[in-house]
């Protein structure tokens, strides 16, 4: 199979495929006499693997240890629910963060009467400022 035959049935992009290899994310393809890769069935579970976890907010690095998991046998699987979970709570996390900062930002531009004077109470809040110019 050839990176294009890749692409298609995993849903990445060849620069995708190539940059995933660069890292070592997946096994190196073999090589044919004119150096073009040639893929197996395994590359594409690893690559949909790679792809589908990046989507649920995997680093590029848990998608190593994810491959690794992928590719051992005596893996547990508590320990590919207890990243998943980490990652979730991860994400908890981040919303929470996201809300806070989605509060502030409303409740500032509340605070602004978003007219053609200078002052902005917006400007003066995010400077630390107090004073009026």
């Amino acid at each position: 199979m050839n990176i294009s035959d890749v692409a298609k049935k995993t849903g990445l992009t060849s620069k995708a495929i190539r940059f995933y290899e660069e890292k070592g994310l997946v096994t190196a393809p073999a090589r044919s006499e004119n150096g073009y890769r040639r893929y197996a069935q395994k590359h594409i579970e690893e690559l949909t693997l790679l792809r589908q976890a990046r989507q649920v907010g995997f680093t590029l690095g848990e998608c190593q240890e994810l491959v690794a998991l992928f590719h051992n046998p005596d893996r547990h699987s508590a320990d590919v629910k207890a990243r998943t979970l980490e990652k979730a709570a991860e994400i908890e996390r981040h919303i929470q963060e996201l809300k806070t900062m989605h509060e502030r930002l409303l409740t500032l531009a509340e605070a602004c009467p978003g007219d053609d004077g200078a002052e902005c109470p917006i400007i003066d809040n995010l400077s630390g400022c107090c004073h009026k110019h």
